[in-house]
């Protein structure tokens, strides 16, 4: 854990938050300033600061996150209507909290 992440604390419970969906190695809660009607974070358990800092020991918590965003896609209703995936990274690409996070973003309508 970095000592002043926003996303570890709340990984660790020190900040509240409602996850949605969490296991060993992942969690998943909405975003506090959503960008859409569904708007979720999911965010590994593991500090891993940007996707620049992926090493080949990630791949496997990577293949996670998708997979968990295809199943919270489902529950959240926009599988069918269509979502977005995306990693913002480093300050240029939007990055903000310097703790990787996979946003899973839909819900508009058609």
């Amino acid at each position: 854990m970095e000592h002043d992440c926003l996303f570890c604390k709340i990984i660790n419970k020190e900040i509240p938050s409602d996850f949605i969906y969490a296991n060993d190695r992942v969690v998943v809660f909405r975003d506090i300033n959503p960008q859409a009607p569904v708007h979720l974070l999911i965010v590994p358990k593991k500090h891993i600061r940007s996707i620049n800092d992926i090493t080949g020991e990630d791949s496997e918590v990577l293949a996670e996150m998708i997979m968990i965003a295809r199943e919270m896609a489902q529950k959240e209703s926009v599988a069918e209507s269509g979502y977005k995936l995306f990693f913002n990274v480093e300050r240029g690409g939007g990055q903000v909290i310097f703790h990787l996070h996979l946003h899973l973003v839909g819900g508009w309508e058609q």
